[in-house]
C-alpha cells in the first residue's frame, strides 16, 4: 500500500515521467514505480540510476537544463489546461483502492468527477456477446444501480457498452477503464457513449493520451479495473477473453469474482475458479447483485472496524 506524499510536488512529477519515457537499464514502469515508491523521491532516483544530474545538492532546486525534464514540464502544464486531469500516484487525488495492490499504474488520467473509494463493480464478458448475455449484463446493470453501485466497464462493445448504456439509461453512475489514451476512443463506434460517461461519469486511462489500443493495453486496463472496483462480474467470456484476465487478477488482488454460471460450464478457466477464496458461482442476475450486496456489507463492516478509536 502506498500513501500520498505532501512534498510531492511539479518537479518530482516530471521526474517520474522522465524515468518512465526514459526506462533506465530497461527497467519496467512497475520497478521504476517501486524503486520511486522505495526512495521517496523520483528525482532521488532518476539519480542513482545515472541519468545526468538535474539536481543541484547546495541550491535545493532543479536545474532548467535537463531537456527530458523541460519537456515532462511542459508536458505537465499542457495537460492542466487540457480537458482530463493528469494525477500521479502520489497525488492525493489518486484513487486509493488503486493503491492497495502491487500493479497499481504509476499515474492515471480522467475526465469526469471523481468519487473518492466509491463502491464500483465491473460487469465484463465478450466483446461478441449472444443475445442472452447482453440481456443478463443489462439486467445486472439495472439492479447495480437501483442498489446504489457505480457500473464498471471497459467500453468495449458487447457487455462492457451494454453495461455502461444500461447505468445512464437508468440514472446510474458508471465508470470506463479504456485501454488507449484519454484523448483516444476505441471503439469508435463508441465515441458519444465516452463523451457521455465523461459528462455523467468518469472516464480514467493509464496511457499516454494520444496513446492508441494495443494487445498489450487490454490485458493492463484489466488488471487496473480489478483493482478499482469491489468486485468483478463475469456476464460471458470465452477461453481466451480479457475477462478471464481480470477475474484471475482480482482473485490475486483479494477483490470477489462473481461468475455467471454459463461462464463456469463453458470454460476451463471458469471452472477452475469454482471454489476459490473469494469466487462466487451464480445462476442469475438477482443471485449476482445480492453477492455484491454481501461483499459491500462485509467491506463497510472492516472500514467501521479500521475507522474506530483504539481504547
Amino acid at each position: 500500500m502506498v500513501s500520498s506524499m505532501s512534498s510531492w510536488d511539479d518537479d518530482e512529477r516530471a521526474a517520474l515521467l522522465a524515468l518512465l519515457r526514459a526506462r533506465p537499464e530497461s527497467m519496467t514502469w512497475s520497478r521504476i514505480t517501486s524503486e520511486v515508491v522505495d526512495a521517496g523521491s523520483a528525482c532521488a532516483v532518476w539519480e542513482r540510476f545515472g541519468v545526468p544530474s538535474l539536481f543541484d545538492a547546495d541550491a535545493e532546486v532543479f536545474h532548467d537544463t535537463e531537456p527530458e525534464i523541460e519537456s515532462a514540464k511542459e508536458d505537465i502544464a499542457a495537460w492542466r489546461s487540457a480537458e482530463f486531469d493528469f494525477i500521479t500516484f502520489r497525488d492525493d487525488e489518486y484513487p486509493q483502492q488503486l493503491r492497495d495492490v502491487n500493479q497499481f499504474p504509476p499515474f492515471v488520467f480522467v475526465r469526469g468527477t471523481r468519487v473518492p473509494r466509491e463502491n464500483a463493480v465491473s460487469v465484463v464478458g465478450s466483446r461478441e456477446a449472444s443475445p442472452a448475455a447482453r440481456d443478463t449484463a443489462v439486467d445486472i446493470s439495472v439492479r447495480l444501480v437501483e442498489a446504489g453501485f457505480t457500473v464498471l466497464s471497459g467500453l468495449a462493445s458487447g457487455i462492457d457498452t451494454a453495461a455502461h448504456n444500461t447505468a445512464l439509461e437508468n440514472g446510474g453512475r458508471t465508470v470506463a477503464v479504456i485501454g488507449n489514451g484519454i484523448r483516444r476512443v476505441y471503439p469508435a463506434a463508441n465515441r458519444e457513449l465516452q463523451e457521455r460517461i465523461a459528462r455523467e461519469g468518469m472516464v480514467l486511462s493509464q496511457f499516454w493520451p494520444d496513446s492508441p489500443p494495443a494487445k498489450h493495453t487490454f490485458p493492463m486496463r484489466n488488471v487496473t479495473m480489478s483493482a478499482y472496483g469491489i468486485a468483478t462480474i463475469v456476464v460471458e467470456a470465452g477461453e481466451h477473453s480479457g475477462a478471464r484476465i481480470q477475474a484471475r487478477t482480482a482473485v490475486e488482488h483479494g477483490r470477489p469474482v462473481i461468475l455467471l454460471d454459463p461462464v463456469v460450464r463453458g470454460t476451463a478457466w471458469g471452472a477452475s475458479l469454482r471454489g476459490q477464496p473469494g469466487v462466487f458461482v451464480v445462476d442469475s442476475p438477482r443471485s449476482a447483485v445480492s453477492a455484491v450486496e454481501q461483499i459491500a456489507s462485509g467491506k463497510q463492516q472492516v472500514e467501521r472496524l479500521l475507522a474506530a478509536p483504539v481504547s
